[in-house]
């Protein structure tokens, strides 16, 4: 029988502190979001004494969650301490990821032209000339205007735009942007006749599906830049990106429209905290019952719960990678 455990730590410039005591936690990823979030929920009191947990803790701080079972614990979440929040006879620790470091201002500027590397170079370069830009996903604004803004929103309104996906590696200290879908980070398979508890995922076919896809800019000149792909008669989704080039422009919308129309499944389901999964793992869903619907997915996001009454994991699946 295997038993819930939990470690999560702390780190300042006076030391490490480990928590002692935990209600709930809660971690968000996703490859949709600029940055991944973790809520760390304690009692207000602890035998009827008030926690001062701000008195060790406090914004800007390091933390490490890891959890588990028994004594085979993984590390969930990695990055700092936004604020606490004393609310309804609970203490709420809210959690960011590495992006954290770029809630810095930055200097204004205008871009006429640049490469997404040049204006996260420029990000990079204005918050820690130390960190490092890795990027195969190299699209061009004709014009990229940074006025009154951090890095962070930088960097959220270049994920906006061009749908890439964008991370921070604290270990390497540097900034990932990638196209989506084709980081891959590791590997876990799950069953419905084995270790999916519960699901609301519906398979669709791609003869099924119609989709018309529109993305549309402003170029120097004033004049709208669009590009549609797809069939009528369907879902439509139209997309409004910056002064990105006629070029970058056909390649969002050709990327859009290619994941939108892939066959698979929709919607999400639940397993436990075996086996570790987050976004941009490779995951197979397999069924016995209807092997046609069998496949490989990159995972889109993942929120974990952890509390007394146990750990559960909702697995959002995104395009399917394969057989």
């Amino acid at each position: 029988m295997y038993q819930l455990n939990w470690d999560i730590s702390f780190r300042n410039k006076e030391g490490i502190y480990n928590l002692g005591i935990l209600a709930e936690c809660q971690i968000e990823k996703s490859v949709k979001n600029l940055a991944d979030f973790a809520t760390i929920i304690l009692p207000e009191a602890d035998m009827n004494k008030v926690l001062r947990v701000q008195d060790f803790i406090k914004s800007g701080d390091e933390v490490k969650i890891r959890l588990g079972y028994d004594s085979d614990l993984s590390l969930e979440f990695e990055g700092f301490v936004k604020e606490i929040i004393t609310e309804d006879s609970s203490l709420k620790i809210s959690c960011e990821d590495g992006l954290f470091l770029f809630r810095k201002g930055i200097p204004n500027k205008e871009f006429k032209p640049a490469t997404v590397k040049q204006i996260a170079q420029y990000v990079v370069q204005n918050i820690n000339p130390g960190y490092k830009v890795v990027t195969d996903y190299d699209l061009v604004y004709d014009k990229f205007t940074i006025y009154q803004a951090t890095g962070f929103d930088v960097l959220a309104k270049l994920q906006e735009e061009t749908g890439a996906d964008i991370y921070f590696d604290m270990k390497n200290k540097a900034l990932h942007i990638h196209p989506a879908y084709l980081r891959k980070s590791g590997e876990a398979d799950y069953s419905f006749q084995h270790n999916i508890e519960t699901s609301s995922l519906e398979y669709k076919s791609a003869e099924f599906r119609k989709v018309e896809v529109t993305v549309e800019s402003v170029g120097l000149d004033g004049k709208t830049i669009s590009k549609t792909v797809g069939q009528t008669g369907g879902e439509k989704i139209t997309k409004k990106v910056g002064r990105l080039s006629s070029n970058a422009v056909k390649i969002i919308a050709d990327t859009e429209y290619k994941n939108r129309m892939a066959p698979g499944y929709e919607g999400t389901f639940d397993a436990w905290l075996i086996p570790y999964v987050e976004p941009s793992f490779t995951i197979g869903i397999y069924d016995d019952d209807y092997l046609y619907k069998d496949g490989r997915y990159y995972t889109e996001s993942v929120v974990t719960n952890f509390s007394e009454s146990g750990g559960k994991r909702t697995v959002t699946p995104a395009i399917k990678l394969s057989k």
